[in-house]
């Protein structure tokens, strides 16, 4: 196989060995993966904490505490923040592969992210929910990212390894998302949303702490090298281009063109177009080889696959949000448990089988399903649980037992890990030697476009179409999942030998 240097250069030989891929300390995996578990389990621990009160901030009266915004304006600001979220992969990836390369914007990130949910925590009304979700979206994008990148730099191309290190690092991962909402549901419940947000900055700030303690250690010289550098006018050139960019963001919000009832729509709309664009570099680059092409090529059904799973997967906080709050039985023994609890129980699932999906993976090796089967299964399954809704749509206050929603959310788990470790293992393999990590940034991208969507989804949902709204989408959910088991062995042939 042919690969090429950040220059264009072809070289005949593998590339050299990254020092981390004999390293077996943790589970037979490198160290580095236990660190970049720990500062994603700590992100998640405050990505999800916020974001499990977050919907109810913003639509909860304000004699409650919240900011009395309509439910449609309230989901349709979290869609476009979970967007956000994805589209800053971009600029996180871009900063990555031409100025500081993957490990450092990584610890830029980390940084960034927590001075978001302190503006959360401490700042009133809409001027902490601004600045706090914007500085939380450009950086646990850039970290998603960066972390995905780092931690494939550790494994040789081939190294069977790398969908059992993901699946490891993703049930590292979600112990934080389990933790998070119960712990800030918990304070909300007692002392109000900010001591929610508060304590979703203290968990990031523990996670920033451990990384950097063990960095030097751990990590090695993984995403160090800066794939395809920018030289200082180019830099320059980008500068002018991002400061024009947020003044012109700034008038348009003065002048109310972008309203909260729009933000999820212009959020899908933008992420397309970066998508479509992104695609084109890729695929008009003189850096690329034809097989790097074809693996490219490749990407793109799973791609629209990807973003179809999470514009359901999502709606946990928008429309499931909501429907735990209004439909789910929530009572415990006397207790009603808060309804943002409902987001750990995905996380519970994804501990419990993670383990069980990377250990299969590493059984079967070369006889594992190719990646489109386990998306087409990924689909598949996804649309299964959204028809799950059926039996109970149309009722009442407290209608749906607990345990349905968990079996429900158990089907969101299984389609979840056949989707999110496998996508983001199978980006750092077609991945371009000049578009490392831009290429983990296109998976993201159709996880910003599910995000999105999810919001202006939920703008089709009340209480008077429950039946059709979740029949319409589990029954399309499953017609791509089909359609990419039929063409499974053509995505597969451009894949140029990566399975």
């Amino acid at each position: 196989m042919e690969y090429v240097t950040s220059h264009g250069t072809a070289l005949d030989d593998k590339p050299e060995q990254p020092e981390t891929s004999t390293d077996r300390r943790f589970f037979g995996h490198p160290l580095g993966l236990a660190n970049l578990a720990g500062i994603e389990m700590w992100e998640r621990f405050s990505f999800y904490g916020m974001q499990g009160i977050l919907v109810y901030y913003l639509y909860y009266a304000a004699t409650d505490g919240g900011l009395g915004l309509s439910q449609e304006a309230a989901t349709s600001i979290v869609g476009a923040y979970g967007g956000l979220v994805y589209l800053s992969a971009v600029l996180g990836a871009w900063v990555a592969d031409r100025v500081l390369g993957a490990e450092r914007t990584l610890t830029v990130a980390a940084v960034t992210i927590m001075i978001g949910h302190i503006a959360l925590a401490v700042l009133p009304n809409i001027a902490g929910v601004g600045i706090g979700l914007v500085c939380i979206a450009i950086g646990s994008g850039s970290l998603k990212t960066t972390t995905s990148s780092v931690l494939g730099d550790m494994y040789e191309k081939g190294d069977e390894r790398r969908d059992a290190a993901f699946s490891i690092y993703y049930m590292g991962v979600n112990l934080g998302a389990l933790v998070g909402p119960l712990l800030t549901g918990l304070i909300w419940d007692m002392k109000g949303f900010h001591w929610g947000f508060g304590l979703a900055a203290v968990g990031m700030a523990l996670g920033l702490v451990q990384y950097l303690g063990l960095r030097r250690s751990t990590i090695g010289n993984a995403g160090h090298v800066v794939s395809n550098p920018l030289d200082r006018a180019g830099r320059i050139r980008y500068a002018v281009i991002a400061a024009v960019v947020v003044a012109l963001i700034a008038v348009l919000a003065v002048a109310g063109f972008i309203q909260a009832e729009r933000l999820s729509d212009i959020v899908v709309a933008i992420t397309l177009v970066a998508s479509i664009a992104l695609f084109a570099i890729m695929l008009t680059s003189p850096k690329v080889t034809g097989d790097e092409r074809k693996r490219v090529i490749s990407f793109i059904p799973m791609f629209i696959a990807s973003a179809v799973f999470w514009s359901l997967f999502q709606q946990q906080f928008t429309v499931v949000a909501v429907y735990a709050d209004e439909r789910l039985n929530r009572s415990l023994f006397g207790w009603e448990m808060p309804p943002s609890w409902a987001t750990s129980i995905n996380p519970v699932f994804i501990i419990i089988f993670a383990g069980v999906f990377a250990a299969l993976w590493t059984r079967l090796g070369s006889r594992q399903p190719t990646s489109p089967l386990k998306f087409a299964a990924g689909t598949i399954f996804m649309g299964v649980a959204f028809l799950l809704f059926l039996p109970y749509a149309g009722g009442g206050a407290n209608s749906t037992p607990l345990l349905w929603l968990v079996l429900i959310l158990f089907f969101f788990t299984l389609a979840e890990l056949l989707m999110s470790p496998v996508g983001q293992s199978l980006s750092t393999k077609l991945a371009p030697a000049a578009f490392h990590t831009q290429m983990i940034a296109l998976f993201f991208l159709s996880v910003a476009v599910g995000s999105a969507g999810a919001g202006s989804l939920a703008g089709f949902y009340d209480t008077s179409n429950e039946r059709p709204y979740f029949l319409f989408l589990g029954i399309a959910s499953i017609a791509v999942g089909v359609l990419m088991a039929v063409g499974s062995k053509w995505i597969t042939k451009m894949m140029a030998g990566v399975r």
